[in-house]
């Protein structure tokens, strides 16, 4: 996996740049990551307003401690109008919807270059999250998240890839383009972000907990999140548990222990354990230490 200095977000809160109440409450929500949304959020009689607001949102939740991301529109001129509006040291990233190839990833960087020089931002800084959402870009997957080392993310969206489809958003239907994604994500060396599902079933928390922790052993890192109630779970479930983690350290010292009495394998609570397996009890430690500080 290339290594694009990914951040550590399980989570992913939606906020409308243009709701103030959402806005002053966003900061305590403990989302690892705050997404600033000007387009499904916001009415098309009010895209300007809310470009004219969104630096200065920006600028306040990331002094508040945020990690800020901005969905943008897909048109083209509302596009450009957003990246003009959008770019600045208090965004992290621009999330990307519709993303049809990989060329229109790189006519997005070659904006984004101009734009950060014109800004004054360091060049690069802009990260981006690509979203699929089209039956174009579902067999396109692996070229558009190795388009640019600007992408950090990559994820499924499940409506609007269920209506390019003709077919319901259900698990069944989402289960093999997810699937895709996390395998396109971990080539190239961004987040696969997601679960299977939709997004929009947020009032069953129970049922959403258990489609994040399938997300996780799918090989998800986080997710977007449309409603507060849902960032503790993500939180939650993206993490290794307490019991994951002893678990993981036990095996590490057996299996270090063999090593040292020349086995390249181990029997581990009746089961045989070789490099990857200890590999894997490698991960859950290290993401533990990523997350230990709260």
């Amino acid at each position: 996996m290339t290594d694009r200095n990914l951040p550590d977000w399980r989570s992913i809160l939606f906020v409308p740049v243009l709701n103030e109440r959402f806005i002053g409450g966003a900061a305590a929500r403990g989302a690892d990551c705050i997404q600033l949304d000007l387009e499904d959020a916001i009415p098309p009689e009010q895209k300007q307003l809310a470009r004219e607001h969104v630096a200065s949102v920006a600028d306040r939740l990331s002094s508040e401690g945020c990690d800020i991301v901005v969905r943008i529109n897909r048109p083209w001129p509302m596009a450009v109008a957003d990246i003009q509006a959008s770019v600045r040291p208090s965004v992290r990233a621009l999330t990307l919807p519709k993303v049809p190839h990989a060329g229109h990833i790189g006519s997005i960087c070659e904006i984004l270059d101009e734009v950060e020089r014109e800004k004054g931002v360091a060049a690069g800084h802009t990260g981006l999250i690509v979203m699929i959402e089209t039956a174009e870009a579902l067999f396109r997957m692996d070229k558009i998240a190795r388009a640019s080392k600007r992408i950090i993310g990559l994820i499924v969206g499940a409506e609007d890839l269920a209506v390019s489809m003709g077919m319901r958003p259900t698990h069944q239907s989402l289960l093999a383009p997810n699937v895709q994604a996390v395998a396109a994500a971990r080539a190239a060396g961004c987040m696969p972000l997601g679960f299977v599902g939709s997004v929009a079933g947020y009032s069953d928390l129970e049922g959403y907990r258990a489609l994040i922790r399938e997300a996780r052993e799918l090989g998800f890192t986080g997710a977007f999140a449309i409603h507060p109630n849902q960032v503790p779970i993500l939180n939650a479930e993206f993490a290794p548990s307490s019991e994951e983690v002893k678990a993981a350290r036990d095996l590490i010292a057996t299996f270090d222990q063999g090593m040292k009495e020349g086995r390249g394998a181990i029997s581990y609570q009746g089961k045989m354990v070789d490099l990857p397996v200890v590999e894997q009890a490698r991960a859950i430690v290290a993401a533990h230490a990523r997350f230990s500080s709260e």
